[in-house]
């Protein structure tokens, strides 16, 4: 089978395309012939190495959607190594049943940031009617869907963006103000008639993080949810307290879906979002599997918006 390997941790020049033994399934696994392959930020990081992902050589990517060889059930998933393939072998309980009103391409597009975005808004903290919120990038995978999830729930959003065309996408998705990064928690406070924002949802990381912390309201959260920019520099705890008692997440998806019924449960909530029409799925672009460096590229280039898949 073809897939995308790395040898060694780099760049995106590392990944390179090729012919794989084809895995076979183990107790409590299935094969699964692979239609689409979500890509991700974090599989950056499985590239770059320290310590995330797996250690090459390996094939990277951990998302996807198809068919179980043998019964053609569509299932999709967002956490089994090995993802950039023709075919995977799956433990059972790792994967989600795709509705028919959900296209194998929407739902790779949607089941990782789709999750992602829903825990963050429901449970990282739970916005309500009328809350103001500050979601950072939010033109990028997870920041145009945590933007409607954060509108359906009656949030008030300030977003930032990086462009123009990136703006028109956040105000499109939901967004109530659209802003740059530049001073950006003063313009929040400001926005907000001085009492800052509930949350600040941050997938930035370095450039953003403790600017983020000035615009939080007092008992305010910040979430940090990933670092496209690096990871943070070191938090003294005691600066919160004068801050106004913040709070702090660092976050992942495992956690909230930790258990088969959790993901489940995750997974059902977002495709019944999206079947209703409540959350639309951007798809930023296609590529054939032989071109995911380009992908990487371009992802991390911060020239694409919405979702990278890749096709077999």
């Amino acid at each position: 089978m073809r897939a995308i390997y790395f040898e060694r941790n780099g760049g995106p020049e590392v990944l390179e395309p090729g012919d794989r033994p084809a895995p076979e399934p183990g107790d409590g696994e299935v094969l699964v012939d692979v239609e689409a392959v979500g890509v991700n930020y974090r599989d950056v990081y499985e590239r770059n190495g320290g310590g995330y992902g797996s250690a090459p050589p390996a094939i990277i990517g951990v998302e996807g959607a198809g068919k179980i060889a043998g019964t053609g059930e569509r299932v999709a998933w967002a956490h089994i190594d090995g993802s950039y393939a023709e075919q995977i072998a799956a433990p059972r309980n790792k994967l989600v049943a795709v509705p028919d009103g959900v296209s194998s391409e929407v739902a790779a597009a949607a089941l990782l940031q789709g999750m992602t975005a829903h825990y963050l808004a429901a449970d990282s903290y739970p916005i309500s009617e009328g809350d103001w919120v500050l979601i950072h990038a939010a033109a990028g995978g997870v920041g145009l869907l945590l933007t409607q999830i954060a509108k359906a729930r009656g949030g008030r959003m300030i977003a930032t963006t990086s462009t123009a065309e990136k703006a028109e996408l956040a105000r499109g998705a939901g967004a109530d103000e659209v802003i740059g990064y530049e001073g950006f928690a003063e313009r929040a406070r400001r926005i907000t008639g001085g009492e800052g924002a509930v949350a600040v949802y941050d997938g930035v990381g370095k450039t953003t993080f403790l600017e983020g912390l000035k615009a939080l309201a007092p008992t305010g959260r910040m979430i940090l949810y990933g670092a496209a920019s690096g990871q943070p520099d070191p938090l003294p705890l005691a600066m919160l307290a004068p801050a106004g008692s913040l709070y702090v997440q660092r976050p992942t998806l495992q956690t909230y879906t930790r258990t088969p019924e959790l993901l489940r449960e995750r997974a059902r909530a977002l495709f019944e979002l999206i079947e209703t029409g409540a959350l639309d799925i951007r798809i930023g672009a296609r590529y054939p599997l032989e071109q995911a460096r380009q992908a990487h590229e371009d992802l991390e280039a911060r020239k694409t918006t919405g979702k990278l898949l890749l096709i077999p």
